[in-house]
């Protein structure tokens, strides 16, 4: 088994390095999030949760580091690394969906572990950590949103209805993508046509690893 490439790419904001969308939580913050969480500890190189898992917890390091990375093949794009007193997730973590991003353990060290049902109760339960929670995921996600990170890949034509039907679609839902637009992409638009992908099949999204959709209907993306 080889070892993954790991870059940082180039195009990283300066918002994920923003202390609001990544703060050092104070001990007594740290004792109030991690309440009634699963302490465990954890290894280098230990993979905490995968893209596409369903169940996305939060993770609260209390020693060592954690990073947080986008697969792309063999490459991966280190987003952050999170230190002591920092926590995982973002919007998806509340509103229940998969994980786009990767958790490996950087250095050893604990972490405690808690479930969304868990956070959900924390944020109605204790106003300082809602606050910070929630500025949190929503500065995280803008970042996410703004760079391109997600598990949707459109491919389509700004003369398309289609295609701007889904777009807005995705946009609206708040839920990152990456766009291709065939009207600019010549190589991308022979590709298709080599895979007999007609006119009338745009857009194409490739989802996840496997699901590639030919003019979905907005249920279907959903």
């Amino acid at each position: 088994m080889t070892t993954p490439e790991v870059s940082t790419s180039s195009r990283t904001l300066d918002a994920w390095r923003n202390e609001r969308a990544f703060p050092v939580l104070t001990p007594q913050q740290v004792q109030q999030l991690g309440a009634g969480g699963r302490r465990r500890a954890v290894t280098r190189g230990e993979v905490l949760l995968d893209v596409g898992d369903k169940t996305v917890p939060l993770f609260l390091v209390v020693s060592g580091e954690l990073e947080i990375v986008r697969p792309v093949g063999t490459t991966e794009t280190t987003i952050v690394t999170l230190r002591p007193g920092q926590f995982s997730g973002e919007a998806s973590l509340i509103t229940g969906r998969r994980s786009f991003s990767r958790i490996r353990v950087r250095e050893s060290g604990e972490v405690i572990q808690l479930g969304r049902d868990h956070v959900l109760s924390l944020v109605q339960a204790n106003a300082e950590l809602s606050e910070i929670l929630m500025r949190a995921f929503l500065l995280r996600r803008a970042a996410i949103i703004a760079v391109g990170y997600g598990d949707v890949v459109v491919i389509g034509s700004s003369h398309s209805a289609g295609t701007l039907r889904v777009r807005e679609f995705l946009s609206r839902n708040g839920h990152p993508f990456q766009y291709i637009d065939l009207d600019r992409d010549a190589e991308a638009q022979e590709l298709l046509e080599r895979f007999d992908i007609a006119p009338g099949d745009i857009p194409v999204l490739l989802c996840g690893a496997n699901a590639v959709l030919r003019h979905p209907t907005n249920a279907r993306v959903a």
